[in-house]
Formats: C-alpha cells, sequence, structure tokens
C-alpha cells in the first residue's frame, strides 16, 4: 500500500515520483517510478516487408532500428489506436487501411508505468513523413522479415518493445 508520493522530477516527457509503501509483511519500502504515458507501437507489414526506422537514441550514445512508436506530445493521453495511426503517419509517410491489435507490452515494469499497445498495419499507401524536429535525423526504411530476424539474431536490432512486438506478430501467424 502506497503511504506517500512525490513528484521529484518532469519535463515533457516523463515524470519521476518518489513513493514509500507498506509491504504485505507490514516492512516499509522506497520506490522510484518514472512515468510516462502509453505508447503506440506499429508493425507496418507489406508481403514480406517490414517497415523500420532507425534514429540516435541520446542514453545510448548510438543510432538504433526499431518499429515505428511513440507517444501524443506533453505526456498527453490518446485512443492507442489513433496514436499508431499518427505515429506511423508521422514517422514513416505511410498510412494503413488495415489494423490489428497484436498485444499489450510492459516496457520495464521495475522502473517504469508505461505500457504499449502493439499493432499490425496492413494495405499500406504511402505518403510523406511528417516528422517532429526531435526526429529530424529519423530514417526509414524497409526489410524482409528474414533479414529482420537476422539484425535481431547479431545484435543490430535491439530495441526490446520491437523484438517484443515481432515475437507477438510471429505468435500471431503460428
Amino acid at each position: 500500500m502506497t503511504t506517500s508520493s512525490r513528484e521529484i522530477y518532469a519535463n515533457p516527457w516523463l515524470t519521476l515520483r518518489e513513493d514509500t509503501f507498506r509491504r504485505p509483511d507490514g516492512s516499509d519500502g522506497l520506490y522510484g517510478v518514472i512515468d510516462k504515458p502509453d505508447y503506440a507501437l506499429v508493425i507496418a507489414l507489406d508481403g514480406d516487408r517490414l517497415a523500420m526506422v532507425e534514429q540516435y537514441r541520446y542514453p545510448l550514445g548510438m543510432r538504433r532500428w526499431e518499429f515505428v512508436q511513440g507517444t501524443a506530445p506533453d505526456r498527453a493521453e490518446m485512443p492507442a489506436e489513433e496514436l499508431a495511426a499518427r505515429e506511423l503517419r508521422e514517422e514513416t509517410g505511410l498510412t494503413a487501411a488495415t489494423w490489428t491489435y497484436l498485444g499489450l507490452l510492459d516496457v520495464a515494469p521495475g522502473v517504469s508505468s508505461q505500457r504499449g499497445r502493439a499493432f499490425l498495419a496492413t494495405d499500406l499507401t504511402p505518403g510523406p513523413p511528417e516528422r517532429e524536429a526531435t526526429e529530424a535525423d529519423m530514417r526509414s526504411a524497409w526489410v524482409t522479415r528474414a533479414e529482420f530476424e537476422e539484425r535481431a539474431r547479431t545484435g543490430e536490432i535491439t530495441d526490446a518493445q520491437t523484438l517484443a512486438a515481432y515475437t507477438l506478430l510471429v505468435l500471431r501467424s503460428s
């Protein structure tokens, strides 16, 4: 049971709070929690090709390939399906006529309250990306499923949400 909670830090993307709580055995505990709005992740599939984006991830200090994913601006909440369509259009320029919900993903439940919903987007129409200023260096590319799996095996694709969503896609197909 939470006994107190205080905000330590906030910016347009997240808040950090410190909670004290009582465990079931009666002992007291302390927890730091990163609160971020829920995100949508999109696997855009065209035949055997998957749309991926590459961008610089500051905390890692390197560029990473991943599926389209994101949250609404300024920690806003929006319906997951709407957010998925927005992120796909924004990051790749693609729009989808068919959407399939794949499943729920918890990012890092030991430190964050953030959850994600993964979608499969098909029947795609290309268009120009509508990237935010923070995404100006983003690149997009198509990879086959075999290329994706090889890149995951060799450590070129390491984004946990991307790998988990691909697993949901594979499980749906089997």
